[in-house]
């Protein structure tokens, strides 16, 4: 498969469903969850992945208990960052279990499936660690699919 524009990736791509997941995940906890999808590029992926967690504002949560999953379909590569505040609690080995499910999906061609069960995923270890305060729990980030640039 050759580089995707973004209108292919969003044609491949059910977001409704990926929101629905990121707003079913959030409800159980206090902690963030968000997904961005970028166009095709050559650089090193993790590197962009940080940039993109600081361009949208994922460190800014008050128990930094942001999750980041950053996808380039074109290249069925992604990272998924935790801030300090999650990745205290679930540890490295929780990332790896998480990018495994993600990449046997991906490797398939199914973003749609592998990032909503990314999402639950996630959601149920940020239930544990960060749960919601109910009514008075904030959404501090915007639910929508990021469409960002890679830079």
């Amino acid at each position: 498969m050759g580089p995707m524009t973004r209108r292919q990736i969003l044609q491949r791509m059910e977001l409704p469903r990926v929101e629905e997941a990121l707003r079913a995940a959030e409800r159980r906890s206090s902690g963030e969850i968000r997904v961005s999808l970028v166009p095709f590029f050559w650089g090193d992926v993790r590197r962009a992945a940080e940039r993109a967690f600081h361009r949208l504002g994922m460190t800014a949560t008050r128990e930094r208990n942001g999750v980041l999953i950053f996808v380039v379909p074109a290249r069925r590569r992604f990272a998924i960052i935790g801030d300090e505040g999650i990745h205290a609690r679930v540890g490295q080995d929780f990332w790896e279990h998480v990018s495994r499910l993600l990449a046997r999906h991906f490797q398939a061609g199914d973003f749609t499936t592998g990032l909503v069960e990314g999402i639950r995923e996630i959601g149920e270890r940020l239930a544990v660690h960060f749960p919601s305060a109910g009514p008075r729990d904030e959404n501090e980030l915007p639910d929508e699919v990021d469409l960002g640039q890679p830079v």
